[in-house]
């Protein structure tokens, strides 16, 4: 090689190496960075959300953002300035009488696990994996017959899938204890209990949480032990499988195998680091099918808040309230995932400006939120249900239930095995809903919908292949099945007969034996 190309190549090489240098001397002793940059539109946030994982505190012409090394390294190549944060914290943890303290992850273990040893009637906890670190991802079910499926709405609250965002975390540990404590003392709360079947996942990211050892949540960081942002990390609508570009993650397979598991019907995301209700869609700009449904949940909950809440709390944005897309774009995120893949309706809460605010706070943001909490859940109740069986057998089945000239971009639901019931949620109004299922006739029906109420639809497919015959002796045995979650299915013997008279009527006998 001569002199000349040898100054050329080290010269390339210059510029790169300062480059990694720099990087290594800004994640020396981290996994991740938090930092922020200027933009110009928002085409732009768009375009660098596929890089990096952008933080929802976005003001008019600053970001902020957090990113592992790889990711920081496809943004230098950017060509933006940016500065780093340091969004380290550490309060006084020591007072424990009131909710106004974060737990070790012992004690959080110990407290979900003492909820369903004093409370064993109405509440079971679940393991819904063990990570490599060895913590656990764990999930209470509240119900009169826990662990039994029924004709109820399956709904969920699940916090901190980002392990820095921690104001959930406790709500909802408290919200447990305020849930078991008042079933048989206040009639809602007992209500709700009886007719809804509840779960609620305090922390989805314990790697997170608990990154600076479990001690205290005073390390913690966004990403998991992978340095990998969960809420990127599910598949996506438009950018499929994959968006990330990263394989699920062990948080990710464990909370699509619970979703596949359970049909929820209605869920709730919790973060921090804004105040506000992010409703879908976050990856297209697209309204969904039930926008003007989801605004008024939205409202609903935010303006108890802001009832209950003290200064400006959630008025922020459209006065607590924003479309996710119209805030930024949000690629591989959980939300969508479960609105549009799980046919469940879920939107985000953002509860409180820091991400892990002062635990001396925590009790009042508690008083502001609960009733709203309440509230979503009990809109589980609302809007249009029902059981789907066979016109026949009399057995439920899993049908599709569609809104003529309304339902886009999977915004139709199923009714849900073993029980066959379906529960749509829609904004008040007259509609036409189409009941459907391969190898049966499909149904019309008419019905008519008013907001926080419910209207009650019971609906019998008939087979496509029946035929008319003067006996039908069949046996149809239902083998016992144990779900994910352990739940047992009832064995059942099912004999169905129908007789023919000499008028020519016809009568249909179902008997139903338990082995």
């Amino acid at each position: 090689m001569n002199i000349k190309m040898s100054r050329i190549l080290i010269l390339f090489l210059l510029p790169i190496s300062l480059i990694a240098q720099n990087i290594d001397e800004i994640f020396y002793k981290k996994n991740e960075i938090y930092f922020s940059f200027n933009y110009d539109k928002k085409s732009q946030l768009n375009r660098l959300s596929k890089i990096i994982s952008l933080d929802h505190k976005i003001e008019k012409t600053k970001a902020y953002a957090y990113a592992n090394k790889k990711q920081f390294e496809l943004f230098l190549n950017q060509d933006i300035d940016y500065e780093i944060i340091d969004n380290s914290v550490l309060y006084d943890n020591i007072s424990k009488n009131n909710w106004d303290y974060y737990p070790t992850y012992n004690q959080y273990v110990n407290m979900m696990y003492a909820f369903a040893d004093s409370f064993p009637q109405i509440c079971r906890i679940h393991s819904l994996g063990t990570l490599n670190s060895g913590r656990e991802i764990l999930i209470v079910n509240i119900s009169d017959n826990v662990g039994q499926k029924e004709n109820e709405p399956s709904f969920l609250y699940t916090s901190s899938m980002h392990g820095d965002e921690l104001t959930g975390y406790v709500l909802m540990l408290r919200f447990i204890d305020d849930i078991l404590n008042k079933y048989n003392v206040d009639s809602r709360i007992t209500n709700l209990v009886d007719e809804i079947d509840i779960w609620i996942n305090p922390l989805a990211n314990p790697d997170g949480a608990y990154a600076g050892g479990n001690n205290n949540v005073w390390g913690a960081t966004r990403s998991n032990a992978n340095f990998i942002d969960i809420n990127r990390n599910f598949p996506d609508p438009e950018d499929g499988p994959h968006p990330d570009g990263n394989p699920w993650q062990d948080e990710t397979l464990i909370f699509m195998g619970l979703s596949d598991t359970i049909n929820f019907n209605l869920a709730s995301n919790l973060h921090t680091g804004t105040v506000v209700a992010n409703y879908p869609w976050d990856t297209w700009s697209q309204l969904t099918a039930d926008d003007s449904w989801w605004q008024h949940v939205c409202n609903e909950y935010a303006d108890t808040c802001q009832f209950y809440g003290t200064g400006n709390y959630f008025t922020n944005y459209n006065d607590g309230i924003i479309n996710g897309y119209d805030w930024y774009e949000v690629d591989g995120g959980r939300q969508d995932y479960m609105n549009y893949y799980k046919h469940c309706r879920e939107f985000t809460l953002e509860l409180s400006n820091d991400k892990t605010p002062n635990p001396q706070e925590l009790p009042s943001f508690w008083n502001a939120t609960h009733s709203s909490f309440y509230n979503y859940m009990e809109q589980s109740l609302y809007g249009l249900r029902g059981i789907i069986t066979d016109s026949v057998t009399g057995l439920p089945i899993k049908a599709r239930v569609e809104i003529a000239n309304h339902d886009v971009d999977s915004s139709h639901i199923y009714s849900s095995l073993p029980i066959g019931n379906y529960h749509r949620y829609i904004y008040q109004g007259n509609y036409s809903f189409t009941f459907s299922k391969s190898g049966y006739h499909s149904k019309t029906i008419n019905a008519s919908i008013l907001n926080n109420n419910t209207t009650y639809l019971n609906v019998q497919l008939v087979p496509i292949n029946f035929v008319n015959i003067e006996e039908i002796d069949l046996s149809e045995k239902i083998t016992k099945s144990i779900d994910l979650l352990g739940r047992k299915s009832q064995n059942q013997l099912n004999k169905i007969k129908i007789d023919v008279h000499e008028n020519g009527s016809k009568t249909k006998k179902i008997i139903i034996k338990n082995k």
